[in-house]
């Protein structure tokens, strides 16, 4: 495992959390997916290990569409619209993740960004 970085300078990552700040179109997307949850009766296999595991399971689908391309190889349009929706379903997994951390993705990333900024990436 790499070095663990609070995401907070206090280290309590209350300001993380989903609050008033928090995009309304975020809320409404996430109200959404829970929705959808509950209607196909999944919330029970919804803890974060098997979100977690369904996570790594469509970042795989999205790096399976780069399989054997070269680099500079464009994608087709076919290829464009499945790596868009692969992006979608990790994208839900996470939402997914963060609804259960109660954390708002974008003040996740926001966090994480300032710390990247701050670090020194020499070997």
């Amino acid at each position: 495992m790499g070095k663990v970085h609070n995401l907070e300078e206090n280290g309590s990552n209350q300001n993380l959390q989903v609050d008033q700040q928090t995009s309304p179109q975020y809320q409404a997307v996430l109200q959404e997916l829970r929705d959808f949850r509950e209607n196909q009766g999944w919330s029970e296999h919804h803890n974060l290990k098997d979100l977690a595991l369904s996570l790594d399971l469509e970042a795989a689908e999205v790096l399976e569409i780069f399989q054997w391309k070269k680099e500079e190889q464009p994608l087709t349009k076919k290829q464009r619209i499945h790596l868009e929706e692969e992006l979608a379903d990790v994208l839900t997994y996470t939402f997914f993740m963060c609804d259960q951390l109660n954390l708002d993705p974008t003040k996740l990333v926001a966090a994480k960004t300032k710390i990247n900024n701050e670090r020194s990436w020499d070997n």
